[in-house]
């Protein structure tokens, strides 16, 4: 298969890709939306190119999903700008907005997401379906500098008493957020994706990995995870944003970042740049 071609999906199995497609896609655009305002507000020079930088490289992530959506037959605008943001399958870690000035909930947020964001890659390198399985090297590659800018930050932080008391702060507000990266947009839609191979493992397995992976690093640098290790999701928010349940605060962002195209009047959007190829 060289393509996301709707004519060999069956029904069941395209409504499984396209609902993976939007978490991956909703997730990185959503994101880079939040880093954006970091723009000129970073703590040094340095630290404002490096976010700078890791929100292009969302969005170009984010396209790379959505163009295989665009495969079965969406276009652009109906997949962002025209897409009414109740739709939206992203994670709410992505849509909440940063406490002001705080660049420790930046770190925090980052340093969640990245690691989440590699665990669920390392299972779709094997997916059934090579147009994603072939995209996820790209990703991978750009996501190991984020995770890497997220750590450093961490430890610098976590350096001083003032440091760790700030980046709990952000962790005990996060850390919610964090757990609905692993909700599933639909149970059975979700036992599709896992069994139909399109991902390679489930959610809960990946969710058990991601907690491997930052709960000994938060505490060697001082931190704790605000959970009953016995049951982590009984932290999810009330809203988790695979379901399609959002905080107000989504659709102000939405907002913003639809506004451009609705000022003025456009009905498509306009690239300057070829579609991505897997080659």
């Amino acid at each position: 298969m060289t393509a996301l071609d709707p004519d060999d999906l069956s029904g069941d199995e395209r409504t499984a890709v396209e609902h993976l497609l939007y978490r991956l896609a909703d997730d990185e655009l959503v994101l880079a939306e939040r880093y954006t305002e970091w723009q000129v507000t970073a703590p040094t020079l340095e630290s404002d190119l490096a976010l700078a930088n890791i929100a292009q490289d969302e969005l170009g992530h984010a396209r790379l999903w959505y163009d295989l959506l665009q495969d079965l037959g969406y276009s652009e605008s109906e997949l962002i700008y025209e897409r009414d943001p109740g739709e939206f399958r992203h994670a709410t870690l992505a849509e909440v907005p940063f406490e002001e000035g705080d660049w420790a909930d930046a770190v925090v947020r980052g340093y969640l997401y990245d690691v989440a964001e590699n665990c669920r890659l390392e299972a779709l390198e094997n997916s059934a379906h090579p147009r994603i399985a072939n995209r996820v090297s790209k990703v991978r590659g750009e996501e190991e500098y984020h995770r890497e800018h997220a750590r450093n930050w961490l430890e610098r932080l976590a350096g001083d008493e003032d440091g760790r008391r700030r980046l709990q702060t952000a962790l005990d507000r996060l850390f919610p957020h964090a757990l609905t990266l692993f909700e599933p947009t639909d149970e059975t839609v979700e036992d599709d994706i896992v069994g139909m191979g399109i991902r390679r493992r489930g959610l809960d397995d990946l969710r058990e990995e991601w907690l491997a992976t930052v709960e000994p690093f938060l505490e060697s640098v001082g931190l704790r995870l605000p959970m009953d290790p016995d049951d982590p999701a009984d932290r999810l928010p009330d809203a988790v944003g695979r379901d399609r349940s959002h905080t107000d605060d989504w659709f102000d962002l939405h907002d913003e970042m639809t506004h451009t195209y609705r000022e003025l009047g456009r009905t498509e959007t306009t690239r300057i740049m070829d579609k991505p190829t897997d080659e």
